[in-house]
């Protein structure tokens, strides 16, 4: 398996870290490096998050870390980071 990030999950990474950085810079760091980090889990684990069963026939499942949200695909051998932002229960 691999991880690979879509251009919508690094703008999402992306502007988490502007937002944050306005307050504490290094903290905006910290926050993204943890959620980079994050996904590797799946390397071995991918059916770990929990599946969100309405983008079926794709299989996009989500796991939370802090207070946020990773969304990804499995798709043959890869995971695709899709989507990053606030953690949500109404799913």
């Amino acid at each position: 398996m691999e991880l690979q990030w879509s251009g919508r999950a690094l703008s999402d990474l992306a502007r988490l870290h502007e937002f944050l950085a306005a307050v504490n810079r290094p903290a905006a760091a910290r926050a993204v490096q943890a959620l980079v980090r994050a996904p590797t889990v799946l390397l071995t684990n991918p059916r770990i998050g929990e599946q969100l069963f309405h983008f079926e026939p794709r299989e996009v499942r989500r796991i939370l870390t802090a207070e946020y949200e990773i969304r990804y695909e499995i798709a043959d051998e890869t995971i695709y980071m899709l989507w990053l932002g606030p953690a949500r229960d109404d799913l």
